[in-house]
């Protein structure tokens, strides 16, 4: 990093190692952050990056180029006005930040190649990325510890909802014995060898799943799973250790409710999870991780702040506070449901009806009626609606961005003149959705993103930038970049001309391409058939 104080610059130089083991400059991927004083008071702020055509991107410490447009320029001018101190510690506080850039880029180039055979719908670069940086903040912290303890051998882990397994196929090729417990099967995980150690298995919170020669447990965006994790811990054996990474938001019984409206949701469900371990005996200790996520804060318990003869009284404490935390037992209990006052249970409603998992019994779960995640992953991100209903919800958003603007004077676009092509106006979301019917708005709700999600999976008519709708124009989309990865090379030229496009049928200028330039089909004599369908017949 260069820093120019007089002319107000910043200029940050990447360097990686060659083969040789030296250092080279990334001239990619060098950017400039400039102040300028305007006049008396009045500055401006600006990112430059010389070489934007060659632009590389891993999601982790090459963010991509829109991002540092769209997102880092505006949080710096905001960051620079502000005067509130962070309600977060600052990124990488418990952790050597040198160390931790050196084993990253380590295991960076190692598990590179799972980006381009990354079987799974999720996007390869942010997940696989995110996951190198969560094993590379263990491995430093395990290392630590192993110092700080005089240990010699590595520490053993059970990642709890461990997903596509990938942390702990790392952290088992990196020498910790441990294994991933997910409710369901990936793709990926028949990638990974008889190494990596993952169980499709649904964990209740009970007698039933205690981990006591274990040293530690993981909990990486563990959802339900969450608030349990330092109680497991806790209750597998005084030794236990933790690590979360909150991000869907849980109680100890359902969805997390607020009770704080001073604090933002994310910072009171931190504070929730921080309190569970403090209960369970924990000295909690919190850091900001370097992920691709806005929840990027965990919440680590790796000593406790009572004696071993104390585990009783411990045990109690959590027993009593998780039956606090059951609010049903006071609100909504009634015929149906009783007590189980049997140890870690006490007081804690039970559906008597309630279904359990096969090989366990009401007296080894500490919460009956707890639900665990689905074995099915329901989908529900708006693609399994009807298509009718996306078709219509997609003209009237349209309609109504075109029609927020006057009318220009614009000459039919199929008769060549592109210049007056009507763009419409940007409205918000909050806009957008108060001249949608309430019947349509119920209907996106029960879907995962709602009318956002609608609107980002039909990209090909709208742009959702920070919070605003646009009508897309395909003339100002830039050309993918050579450095793309092959498989989203391969997959843009096998869908060309394999959907119509929507502004060449609905647009009143129709589309702003020529037929040549356009990705979609302008009319049904241009469409191709898909080759993605073609291959995945044949699997």
């Amino acid at each position: 990093i260069f820093s120019d104080v007089y002319n107000g610059t910043v200029t940050f130089l990447p360097l990686e190692k060659n083969n040789e083991g030296k250092y080279q400059i990334k001239k990619c991927n060098i950017y400039q952050i400039q102040l300028t004083h305007i006049k008396d008071e009045e500055w401006s702020v600006s990112i430059v990056a010389p070489f934007p055509e060659d632009w590389f991107s891993d999601g982790i410490a090459y963010p991509k180029l829109s991002w540092l447009g769209n997102e880092l320029l505006s949080k710096l001018a905001k960051w620079s006005v502000e005067q509130k101190p962070s309600e977060f510690k600052s990124t990488l506080s418990l952790i050597s930040v040198a160390k931790y850039s050196k084993v990253y880029q380590e295991l960076k180039e190692k598990y590179k190649a799972m980006v381009k055979v990354w079987p799974e719908v999720t996007d390869p670069e942010k997940f696989v990325y995110e996951d190198v940086a969560i094993a590379t903040y263990l491995l430093i912290l395990w290392e630590e510890e192993r110092k700080e303890k005089e240990l010699t051998k590595k520490q053993s882990f059970v990642d709890l909802g461990c997903g596509n397994g990938l942390l702990v196929h790392i952290l088992n090729n990196e020498g910790h014995s441990g294994r991933g417990i997910d409710v369901r099967r990936r793709k990926i995980w028949d990638m990974y060898g008889p190494e990596t150690h993952l169980e499709e298995s649904t964990i209740m919170p009970g007698d039933s799943h205690l981990f006591p020669d274990t040293d530690w447990l993981i909990g990486n965006h563990s959802d339900e799973l969450t608030p349990w994790i330092p109680v497991i811990a806790a209750r597998s054996s005084y030794s236990c250790c933790y690590f979360v990474l909150p991000c869907c938001f849980f109680d100890f019984h359902g969805k997390y409710s607020r009770r704080q409206s001073k604090k933002t949701q994310y910072r009171e469900y931190l504070d929730f999870v921080a309190q569970v371990g403090f209960v369970c005996g924990f000295h909690v200790e919190e850091d900001c991780l370097r992920i691709p996520s806005t929840k990027r804060v965990c919440l680590i318990g790796k000593s406790r702040t009572y004696p071993p003869t104390d585990c009783a009284v411990i045990d109690k404490q959590i027993t009593q506070y998780i039956n606090n935390r059951q609010t049903c037992a006071a609100v909504t209990c009634d015929g149906r449901v009783g007590f189980n006052h049997k140890e870690h249970s006490g007081g804690v409603c039970k559906e008597t009806d309630s279904e359990l998992p096969e090989n366990e019994t009401a007296g080894t779960i500490w919460m009956p009626g707890f639900q665990p995640r689905e074995k099915v992953e329901q989908i529900r991100n708006c693609a399994s609606l009807p298509r009718d209903f996306v078709d219509y919800v997609v003209l009237s958003v349209a309609n109504l961005l075109l029609n927020a603007t006057p009318q220009k004077s614009c000459s039919n676009m199929h008769s060549g003149d592109r210049n007056t092509w009507n763009q419409g106006e940007s409205l918000s979301l909050k806009e957008v959705a108060e001249h949608l019917n309430k019947e349509t708005l119920k209907r996106l709700k029960s879907e995962y993103g709602g009318l956002q999600t609608l609107l980002k999976n039909n990209h090909q008519v709208f742009e959702v930038l920070n919070g605003r709708v646009h009508i897309r124009d395909w003339r100002k989309e830039k050309p993918s970049r050579k450095n793309k990865p092959d498989v989203k090379r391969r997959l843009s030229a096998e869908a060309f001309k394999t959907r119509l496009c929507w502004f060449f049928i609905h647009h009143p200028d129709g589309c702003s391409l020529p037929s040549e330039s356009c990705p979609y089909a302008h009319g049904t004599e241009e469409l191709r058939q898909s080759q993605i369908i073609k291959k995945k017949k044949h699997i």
